[in-house]
């Protein structure tokens, strides 16, 4: 939400002093000052699963995307719903590790959404009882921005811890 406000607040400090520059040419560029996804883990016991969200700005993913997968892709508007799927899973797979109890997690992909200028991840991990210690790395977008930042959120038995990895931190540990 804070991340929210404050883009709005300097695309208003922009628009405010577009007057200044009447006469000279302005590209239409996106106001991007950081580059921030969140991961969040949930530890949903009655369903003895670890819901995974991802949350990443949309135009970071498709940029990265394109150069990961090696064509376009629009994840607002997919042409093909299922090969954007596939790049989008495909990625995260390869960029996000995760280990319950020391033991490597099988992340089930479920699919992904826009919602505002994001995009969200839905994955799995299934057949979790108990949580003695989550870890893993991660390394989003930072094949694409060296000032990428990674921010963890996790849930398990009523409380919450957050942890954020700056590039080329990857790292983490509950």
């Amino acid at each position: 939400m804070v991340n929210i406000m404050v883009r709005w607040c300097l695309v208003g400090l922009f628009i405010a002093g577009l007057p200044l520059f009447k006469g000279m040419e302005v590209k239409n560029t996106a106001i991007h000052p950081f580059y921030v996804s969140v991961v969040e883990l949930n530890h949903n016991k009655k369903d003895k699963t670890i819901e995974v969200s991802i949350r990443i700005f949309t135009d970071d993913l498709e940029k990265t995307l394109k150069s990961y997968g090696g064509a376009p892709i629009d994840l607002t508007h997919p042409t093909n719903k299922a090969a954007a799927d596939k790049i989008l899973n495909e990625y995260i797979q390869h960029k996000l590790q995760i280990r319950i109890d020391g033991k490597l997690a099988r992340l089930d992909y479920i699919g992904f959404e826009q919602q505002l200028e994001s995009t969200w991840t839905y994955l799995e991990i299934k057949d979790v009882t108990s949580v003695k210690n989550i870890s893993g790395t991660c390394s989003l977008l930072y094949d694409y921005q060296d000032k990428q930042i990674n921010i963890f959120h996790i849930k398990d038995n009523g409380q919450e811890k957050s942890f954020k990895l700056d590039y080329p931190e990857t790292a983490f540990s509950y």
